[in-house]
C-alpha cells in the first residue's frame, strides 16, 4: 500500500478517536495496553510456530523508540503508531539511513544480551587493565541488549551510529533538546537467539505473500501436517546463512547486516502486510469475542486464492516464499506457472527448447538431486567426470541432497557465439543452505544453451562460451567457470562450481562461504517457471499453436487425389506399405 492513505487514515481522526477504534486493548487503571496473546490474537499468529513471544518481544522494543533506553515498554496507542510504522516501512521521515538503520532495530529487537561471550572476551582485557573498572552499568533498566559495556575495535562506528540514530529521530520529530551524551550501548556483545530466530523465519515464509487486506489464517494449511514439516524444513536452510546451529548459540549483528541486503533483501518485507491490520482493520475489538480455535478462524476469513496454480516436485508455496526474500514477489505470488518439468516433458536438450523457448518472461530454473560420490560408479558417471576440469573442490556441505536455481530476465535463446543474460541474472542455491550469487558486470557469461552442429551440446551458467568443435576432433573438458553452474547434454548429472579464491567470474563468490567448493550431483528433477500474467500465457499458447500445425503440415504427405486406390499405390511405389509391410488402414 502506499504510504499517502494511511496517513490520511490516522490524520483525519483525533486522539480520543483513535483510541475508540482501537478498542482491542486490555485497561488497568487509566491505562489501556496490548499484551501478547491479544496482539498474537488480532494477527492470527499460528499458536504451532511459538513466535507470538517473539514478536511480542520485537514490538516492545520497537514501541520505546526513539527512547530505546526505556526499553520494553508498554504498549499503548503511541508506541503502538511507532511500532507499525517501523514494521510497514514508514520509516523515512523517522530515520536517517532508511532500510539501514531498520535493519539495525530490527536486530535489536530480537537480540538478547549474552553475558557468556562478553565475560569470554572480556576477560583477558579485564586481567590487564590496571585495576581500571570496566564492568557495565547494572543499573540499567532495558532490554539487555542495550547494556552499556565496552567498545569493540571491529566495531569501532558501532557507538557513533547509535547515537545519530538517537539524535536523528529527535530532530526529524521535533524534540527539541536531544539527550546528552552517555555511555553508548554496545551491540557486538548481542546475539538473537538461534531458536527464537528460527520460529521469526517460519513465520516469515508463511506471511510472505500477506497483503493488508488479508487474513493469515487462510493460510493455515501451511502449518499442518506435511506442509508444516516443509515449512520448518525451508526455515533450516534459510538459518544455515546466519548461523551454524551445532555450533553456535546465535547470530552477531556483524553477520546478520552482512547476510541480509545480499541474502535476503526482502526478509521483512511480510510485515508490511501483517502489521498493516492495524491500519486496516474494520474490527478491532476483541473484549466482545475471542477466537481460539483455527476452524473458528477459518470462517471469517475468505478463502485464498493459491499461491501456485500446480505444486511442482521442488517448487511449493514454502519454496516460494524462500525465493521472495531475493526475488520481487510481485512476480511471483499467484504469477508463475510450470513451464517445464523433466520427468514429465523429459531429460533432453530437445523438449527443454519447446517448452520455454517462446516464454516472453522472466524464468526461474530449478534443479534438485544426489549428491555424487567422490568415486565414479558405473560408466556414465565416470563419463561425466571425465568431461570434467581434473582439479575438484571439497563438497559444499555435508547433505547429500542439494537444489540450485536461475533467475533469467531475459528470453532464452540459441547462443552460437556469446551467451545470453542480464547483470540482472541470479544464481542461487536453496538446499542445504540458502545462497545467493549475484551477477557480475564485467563478466558477462550468464547463460549458455548451444546444440550442435557447430557446437557442443551445453546447458551452462557461469561457464565460458564454448569454442565451436569440429568433427575429426575431439571435444575436450567442459569449461567451468568460477561461479557456475552446468548440466551434461542428457539432463543426468550437474555439477555446482564455487572458486573463491578466483573472487568469481559471471557471478559473485558466496559472502557467507568464503572458501572453494564443488558439488557435482544426480539430476533427479528439474523444472523451469515461467513469472508473468495471461498475456504472457497466451502469447506462448499461440506459437506453440502455430508451431504445432507447422509440425503437423510437414509431417502429412500431401497426395492431393482424393482417391484411396490411388494413395495408395503410391505409397506402394514408396516402399511405406505392401510386401511385408504395413502401413495399416486407409480407409
Amino acid at each position: 500500500m502506499g504510504q499517502s492513505p494511511s496517513q490520511e487514515h490516522w490524520a483525519q481522526r483525533t486522539h480520543e478517536e483513535l483510541t475508540q477504534e482501537l478498542n482491542l486493548a486490555d485497561q488497568q487503571g487509566d491505562i489501556r495496553y496490548l499484551k501478547e496473546d491479544t496482539i498474537a490474537r488480532f494477527l492470527e499468529i499460528p499458536d504451532i510456530l511459538g513466535a507470538s513471544p517473539v514478536i511480542f518481544h520485537m514490538v516492545s522494543y520497537l514501541g520505546a523508540f526513539p527512547f530505546l533506553q526505556e526499553a520494553p515498554v508498554v504498549l499503548e496507542l503511541a508506541q503502538l503508531i511507532m511500532v507499525v510504522v517501523i514494521m510497514t516501512e514508514r520509516y523515512k521521515r523517522v530515520l536517517a539511513k532508511g532500510s539501514t538503520d531498520r535493519t539495525k532495530l530490527l536486530f535489536k529487537s530480537l537480540a538478547v544480551y549474552d553475558r557468556k561471550v562478553m565475560d569470554a572476551e572480556h576477560a583477558p582485557r579485564e586481567a590487564a587493565s590496571d585495576g581500571a573498572n570496566a564492568q557495565p552499568d547494572t543499573s540499567f533498566k532495558g532490554f539487555a541488549v542495550d547494556q552499556p559495556g565496552l567498545g569493540d575495535e571491529n566495531e569501532e562506528d558501532e557507538e557513533d551510529d547509535d547515537d545519530d540514530l538517537v539524535i536523528t529521530a529527535f530532530e526529524l520529530l521535533d524534540i527539541n533538546e536531544a539527550v546528552k551524551r552517555g555511555e553508548a550501548a554496545t551491540i557486538h556483545e548481542a546475539i538473537i537467539p538461534t531458536d527464537n530466530f528460527r520460529k521469526l523465519i517460519m513465520l516469515l515464509l508463511l506471511i510472505a505473500p500477506l497483503d493488508p487486506q488479508e487474513s493469515l489464517s487462510q493460510y493455515s494449511n501451511r502449518v499442518a501436517g506435511r506442509e508444516l514439516e516443509a515449512l520448518r524444513a525451508t526455515a533450516e536452510c534459510i538459518l544455515a546463512s546466519f548461523v551454524n546451529v551445532e555450533t553456535s548459540p546465535g547470530i552477531g549483528y556483524t553477520r546478520f547486516k552482512t547476510v541480509v541486503p545480499i541474502l535476503f533483501p526482502n526478509l521483512f518485507s511480510g510485515f508490511n502486510g501483517l502489521f498493516e491490520h492495524f491500519l486496516f482493520s474494520k474490527d478491532l475489538d476483541f473484549s466482545k469475542h475471542k477466537i481460539e480455535k483455527p476452524d473458528e478462524l477459518q470462517h471469517v476469513s475468505k478463502v485464498a486464492q493459491p499461491l501456485l496454480p500446480t505444486t511442482g516436485e521442488i517448487l511449493n508455496e514454502h519454496t516460494l516464499s524462500q525465493l521472495s526474500l531475493f526475488l520481487p514477489g510481485s512476480s511471483l505470488f499467484r504469477r508463475v506457472r510450470l513451464l517445464y518439468s523433466g520427468n514429465d516433458a523429459g531429460f533432453s536438450m530437445g523438449s527443454f527448447e519447446s517448452k520455454i523457448f517462446n516464454w516472453r518472461a522472466p524464468t526461474i530454473l530449478l534443479v534438485s538431486g544426489a549428491r555424487l560420490a567422490d568415486t565414479p560408479d558405473g560408466g556414465q558417471e565416470a563419463a561425466f567426470a571425465a568431461s570434467l576440469p581434473t582439479k575438484r573442490f571439497p563438497h559444499g556441505s555435508k547433505s547429500e541432497r542439494v537444489t540450485f536455481g536461475v533467475y533469467v530476465r531475459e528470453p532464452w535463446k540459441h547462443t552460437h557465439r556469446e551467451c545470453f543474460g542480464d547483470s540482472e541474472t541470479v544464481l542461487f542455491q536453496l538446499e542445504p543452505i540458502h545462497d545467493v550469487f549475484t551477477a557480475s558486470t564485467i563478466n558477462t557469461d550468464y547463460v549458455t544453451f548451444t546444440k550442435p552442429p557447430g557446437n557442443r551440446p551445453c546447458l551452462s551458467f557461469g561457464c565460458p562460451h564454448p569454442k565451436p568443435t569440429q568433427s575429426h576432433r575431439k571435444e575436450g573438458l567442459h569449461a567451468l567457470g568460477a561461479v557456475s553452474l552446468l548440466f551434461d547434454e542428457s539432463f543426468e548429472f550437474g555439477v555446482f562450481n564455487h572458486d573463491y579464491k578466483s573472487r568469481g567470474g559471471a557471478f559473485h563468490t558466496s559472502i557467507v562461504r568464503k572458501y572453494d567448493f564443488q558439488d557435482r550431483f544426480r539430476i533427479e528433477s528439474l523444472e523451469v517457471w515461467g513469472c508473468g500474467g495471461d498475456e504472457e500465457a497466451k502469447a506462448q499458447a499461440e506459437r506453440w499453436a502455430w508451431e504445432e500445425r507447422e509440425a503437423e503440415a510437414r509431417r502429412k504427405i500431401n497426395l492431393g487425389t482424393g482417391d484411396i486406390d490411388a494413395d495408395r499405390a503410391l505409397l506402394e511405389m514408396a516402399g511405406l506399405i505392401g510386401g511385408n509391410r504395413s502401413g495399416g488402414s486407409m480407409a
